[in-house]
């Protein structure tokens, strides 16, 4: 394997997601990046790692027991060496070619991190459901009024950083999706140039695989909390 620093090293968090994680990787392999793509598959137990094991150019890590998306980020976050990392979710929710323009301001040298917003407008969107648009709301205002910032979208899955930015934030504690609040918390907290820039959504409904639910809210508020306050 390369020690050579790549340009951007992508992060893809995996369950359970053999319909999507073949179409992903190859439209992240389309970017136009030296590029470092690392795929976590948190025991799946579908075809996912097989999947991604014949892609070449790819790492996969695999965990022996479903730790959640948290746990994947942080075995990812540990093995990262480009100058610029992102997550990509492996559902196809999110559009890798959305990734050149959030990486953009890094690479300029005009922001330490950029957030995807899919609440900002301009970019396509499939129709929200409605209680998980208004909680979503909902905790970027409690964002805003406990960092004192001007998020929209602080649960998005496209958060872009530089290396030295996610190091200055580790260790990284959580396991499950308070993972989003708690690096959001860390960044408003580091005193970070923050970037955020509309993207396109393609959001899954329930039936068609979502995992997140309304009830995953709570954790999120709580964590939002400890993290204003604590390491």
């Amino acid at each position: 394997m390369s020690t050579a620093q790549p340009d951007l090293s992508v992060v893809v968090p995996a369950y359970d997601e053999e319909r999507t994680i073949g179409s992903v990787i190859e439209r992240l392999r389309e970017l136009p990046y030296d590029m470092q793509i690392i795929v976590v598959d948190d025991c799946s137990s579908d075809a996912t790692a097989s999947i991604v094991a014949q892609l070449p150019d790819v790492e996969l890590v695999r965990h022996d027991r479903n730790r959640g998306k948290g746990a994947a980020l942080r075995t990812g976050f540990a093995l990262v060496r480009g100058r610029v990392v992102i997550v990509q979710d492996a559902d196809g929710e999110y559009d890798p070619a959305d990734i050149p323009s959030l990486v953009q301001p890094i690479i300029d040298g005009h922001a330490d991190v950029v957030f995807g917003s899919r609440l900002s407008g301009g970019r396509p969107q499939r129709v929200h459901l409605f209680w998980h648009k208004l909680g979503n709301q909902f905790l970027s205002l409690l964002t805003n009024v406990l960092f004192n910032t001007t998020l929209s979208d602080m649960e998005t899955g496209y958060k872009a950083f530089r290396i030295e930015v996610l190091r200055a934030i580790e260790p990284l504690r959580e396991s499950d999706f308070r993972i989003e609040p708690e690096l959001t918390a860390k960044i408003c907290r580091g005193g970070f140039r923050v970037y955020e820039l509309p993207i396109a959504y393609y959001g899954r409904s329930y039936a068609e695989g979502k995992k997140i639910t309304w009830r995953d809210g709570f954790p999120a508020v709580w964590a939002l909390f400890k993290y204003r306050f604590t390491d």
